[in-house]
């Protein structure tokens, strides 16, 4: 096995000493007949696609609700451990939606959930959006599939979908947000939802259809406190 990949990942575990990861003895892994060295290099990838949608000011985001910690314990739990590498991926799972007013941590919340899922080990492609960005990259215009912009967000096994429902969007965006809500919630692919808006504002605002689905396919998690945006401010 290559000692430099061991030490790399070694590296990035050593931030979460708190976390057990999936496999934490690559030699079981050559013990069960799989391949330890495929099983570090995909670990490393894991925690590199993650590291990728997680923006900067949540790099070091760490989930400390224990609905949400119990949310991702049960993914860790169900996903498929890959045949060669041992390594196990998300298939299907249930979503996550975070609710409570805006500045309490519910994108610091969410972000540290992804952060903890790929240090523990377990694939899961990861994309991340607001709803504001969803819109407007998948919006027509000249030189753009708009269909394979939304396919980046509706179809990896794992996606974070932030601010839903904080402003009114127009036809265009309320179709596109329903078919991501619609297409994650047939297809049974786990999702962090978060929302600062209440139940009646979120169904005025993108429609029953997207409400009885969020509502159908996520673990609801109020996260509560101060406004740590304004306590920082003054």
């Amino acid at each position: 096995m290559h000692r430099k990949k061991l030490e790399l990942l070694e590296r990035e575990r050593s931030k979460f000493p708190h976390i057990t990861p999936a496999i934490s003895d690559f030699g079981e892994v050559e013990k069960k007949h799989g391949d330890a060295l495929e099983a570090v290099t995909r670990t490393i990838a894991i925690i590199k696609e993650a590291e990728k949608v997680i923006p900067h000011r949540y790099r070091h985001a760490d989930a400390t609700e224990e609905k949400i910690l119990e949310w991702v314990d049960g993914l860790a739990e169900g996903a498929v451990p890959n045949p060669v590498s041992h390594v196990p991926f998300l298939r299907t799972g249930p979503s996550l939606l975070l609710v409570g007013p805006p500045g309490v941590g519910k994108t610091y919340q969410a972000y540290g959930a992804l952060r903890r899922l790929s240090i523990t080990g377990v694939g899961g492609s990861p994309a991340a959006v607001s709803t504001d960005d969803l819109v407007a990259r998948t919006r027509p215009r000249p030189g753009v599939d708009s269909e394979k912009v939304f396919e980046l967000y509706a179809t990896p096994p794992f996606a974070l979908v932030d601010d839903l429902g904080v402003e009114k969007v127009d036809d265009w965006g309320e179709e596109v947000i329903y078919r991501l809500v619609n297409h994650r919630y047939e297809n049974n692919l786990p999702t962090i939802f978060i929302s600062s808006a209440k139940r009646k504002v979120l169904e005025s605002r993108l429609g029953n259809r997207v409400v009885s689905r969020l509502e159908e396919m996520s673990q609801k998690v109020e996260v509560k406190g101060r406004d740590r945006r304004l306590s920082k401010a003054s």
